[in-house]
């Protein structure tokens, strides 16, 4: 039976940016993280190494978010794929990235990049 699972609001003070300003001054980020997975055994047997631990999820996250890049297209595309990779027993994933007031020239919330796929 596929459950879903999701990491909501994640936030880290990382150094994305193209802008070499962002790369030194670093900005606010968000990220959420959702996946579907078969994990109905952890129903019954009360055992974390029967679903996916998400707090395992959340450090690969972490760890991605701390290596600086130009683009929050290739820190998504990191943390999709390390995931996937990590738990092969995810069906369906989805990353979303946003960086917290983006440097346009206008009053921007902020800037998300999402990821999706199905396996």
């Amino acid at each position: 039976m596929p459950t879903s699972i999701r990491l909501k609001n994640m936030k880290f003070y990382a150094y994305h940016g193209v802008l070499p300003q962002e790369r030194i001054e670093g900005n606010d980020f968000v990220v959420n993280v959702a996946f579907t997975a078969d994990i109905s055994k952890s129903f019954e047997t009360d055992n974390v190494e029967d679903t996916v631990n998400y707090a395992e999820v959340y450090d690969l996250v972490k760890a991605e978010m701390a290596i600086p890049s130009q683009l929050i297209e290739h820190v998504a595309g990191r943390i999709f794929t390390k995931i996937k990779k990590s738990f092969p027993q995810i069906n369906t994933l989805e990353v979303r990235l946003a960086k917290l007031n983006p440097p346009v020239n206008g009053e921007v919330g902020a800037s998300e990049v999402v990821i999706a796929g199905s396996y």
